[in-house]
């Protein structure tokens, strides 16, 4: 079985995305709806084809290390399915058809990629860092290293990657030691040790392109003197043909719990001290160069983590149909026939939760997708500005809230398969495995609180929260006008409401300076604000499935699903904001004024 309904995704590209009116922009007046579902249907084809087939193989069989040396092999599988990716045409394909692009939209590349992460998120990672990597050299890179660099890695010549952590600085980017030393031709030597680095390391293209933070000797302390360099494997000669070896060298491969298709490496960087690197841009301008493909990813992240629980849930789902089990609680005949479990009222539960997760925040990932495609399109500044500021807000939201709770939708999943769920004889202990990756990837859960409640909340005046309200204040006027959905539309009111008071009570500490007092319980806010955008995305979706029905338009049993999901989130999941609300009001000081030497 496809582990991604196609319906779902034309549902949200219809519905919530407002694909029509952006195919109308400039840029892409050379597509209409046919052209988009035929890319859609080869995403789908590849993915069923190329990516789903060896999944479980690939996660038995990690990459190895070769006779103690760097080369690193793995499945044939893998670089069949990433040469058939690149053949497609998806590495280039939001870029120009000058660059050999197809000019498409980043919401479709986005929801084409749904496809891939839903069949083998392992093997989807090589593509995935390849075209983040790209599309920061394309931000910020000169035209030479546009073309000798970003060039081959649209065709899938090269790949990419994204080196920052360090051993003894993971998410403490302040702290890394690798060095960059200016050579007399303008390039850098670069040396240092890198870890946690994703496709570090394989053979499934000429050459890895790899985007590494490192500091610029004299350079000032902390986060301020970072610069960006793209430091490839093999040196790249004038004519774009390879050259010797660049002293880059594979300490090890590491072994995760899941992923354990992609490689996960140690690197180090000049240990013959002849490491070429070239600087990106400005000198100590690398973080805020590198948040580019950072935000891109938490988002990619964000959009893996919702495609893992989706692929459990429509497993679980088919799992549930035909698994018969059991009878009704009412039923007084032990001889009578076993029912279907999905028709017992706690798997229903159990499968709601997975819909209103996965479903929730794939439409989530993809608005944020569509946020972009509106900062570079549209047609004034104002509405530009307008997007960035949208994104600016909704990005921790959608790298955190898919990796916890679509992780908590696998966990159900493997619950209704009951023993046969911990099993590797079916896939969903791997999907939960994969997934429990997801909450670490670009930034923990408490990182991406404190992004949110330490500056998107209040930057440029709240001008981003403010923006957001309205936003979800003109969904709820137009949800209360269905009599069937006015309810939720006014719970999500009492929510939004909730979310501004508990702003303004943490806006005082901030005013005060107590900073540790403002973030110690910052995780609370991030779940009570994305549990509130959630509720939000989920009346439009109830808002355009129940205009559907009304109209007799669409399959009517996966419209009512939908308006499902949105009453199983009302009821279950958004209520426990209110606690959150009440423990963040109070200013508890629990975590902080908790010794140490006491845990």
């Amino acid at each position: 079985m496809s582990l991604m309904d196609p319906r779902e995704i034309a549902f949200q590209l219809d519905h919530l995305l407002d694909l029509d009116t952006l195919l109308t922009r400039d840029r892409f007046r050379h597509l209409d709806r046919s052209a988009i579902d035929q890319v859609l249907e080869t995403a789908a084809t590849l993915a069923e084809d190329h990516f789903a087939p060896h999944a479980a193989e690939a996660d038995r069989h990690e990459p190895e290390r070769e006779g103690g040396v760097g080369k690193v092999v793995m499945l044939p599988d893998v670089k069949r399915a990433t040469d058939a990716f690149a053949e497609a045409g998806f590495l280039a394909a939001h870029h120009d058809e000058e660059r050999g692009g197809l000019q498409l939209p980043w919401t479709v590349v986005q929801a084409c990629f749904t496809f891939f992460q839903a069949a083998n998120v392992a093997t989807a990672a090589y593509p995935f860092l390849t075209i983040g990597a790209a599309n920061l050299i394309d931000a910020f890179g000169s035209p030479g290293q546009k073309d000798r660099f970003m060039q081959p890695m649209l065709t899938g010549r090269f790949f990419g990657t994204m080196a920052l952590s360090e051993p003894q600085a993971g998410s403490s980017l302040a702290d890394i030691r690798t060095r960059a030393t200016p050579n007399p031709d303008g390039s850098y030597s670069i040396t240092g040790t890198k870890q946690w680095i994703s496709a570090g390391e394989h053979e499934l293209s000429e050459n890895i392109v790899h985007m590494v933070l490192a500091k610029i000797e004299g350079a000032p302390p902390g986060v301020k003197g970072i610069s960006l360099f793209i430091v490839p494997r093999f040196r790249v000669n004038d004519d774009g043909s390879l050259g010797p070896d660049n002293d880059v060298r594979l300490v090890s491969l590491l072994h995760k719990m899941g992923y354990r298709g992609t490689t996960s490496t140690i690197l180090s960087f000049g240990e013959e001290g002849r490491c070429q690197g070239f600087l990106v841009g400005q000198p100590h301008q690398g973080l805020a160069y590198m948040f580019h493909m950072m935000n891109e990813a938490r988002i990619g992240v964000g959009l893996g983590a919702a495609a893992l629980g989706y692929a459990g849930y429509r497993y679980s789902l088919d799992y549930a149909r035909t698994r018969p089990q059991g009878r009704r609680p009412d039923a007084k005949d032990p001889t009578s026939p076993m029912l279907p479990i999905v028709e017992h009222a706690d798997v229903k539960r159990m499968i709601l939760q997975q819909k209103a997760a996965s479903e929730g925040a794939i439409a989530l990932c993809l608005l944020c997708a569509r946020l972009v495609d509106e900062q570079k399109t549209a047609e004034t500044p104002e509405a530009r500005e307008k997007a960035g500021l949208l994104l600016d807000i909704l990005t921790p939201v959608a790298k955190s809230w898919p990796s916890e709770h679509c992780l908590e939708a696998n966990k159900w999943a493997i619950q209704i398969l009951g023993g046969y769920g911990y099993t590797r004889d079916y896939p969903v202990e791997q999907l939960y495995r994969d997934n429990r990756l997801n909450p670490i990837h670009e930034g923990t859960y408490g990182i991406q609180a404190q992004d949110l409640l330490g500056r998107k909340v209040w930057q440029h005046n709240g001008a981003s929260l403010t923006l957001l309200a309205d936003e979800i204040a003109a969904t709820i006027k137009d949800a209360a006008s269905d009599p069937a959905l006015a309810p939720f539309a006014d719970a999500l009111g009492r929510a939004l409401a909730t979310v501004d008071a508990t702003t303004r009570a943490l806006a005082a500490e901030r005013m005060a300076g107590r900073v540790n007092e403002l973030l110690s319980n910052a995780v609370a806010y991030l779940e009570m604000f994305g549990h509130t955008v959630l509720a939000w995305i989920w009346l439009k979706q109830a808002r355009a499935a129940a205009a559907d029905l009304a109209a007799g338009r669409g399959d009517a049993a996966y419209l009512n699903g939908k308006l499902a999901a949105c009453r199983y989130f009302y009821a279950w999941e958004l209520p426990k904001i209110d606690a959150q609300a009440r423990l963040l009001q109070s200013l508890d000081r629990t975590t902080l004024d908790t010794d140490s030497a006491w845990l």
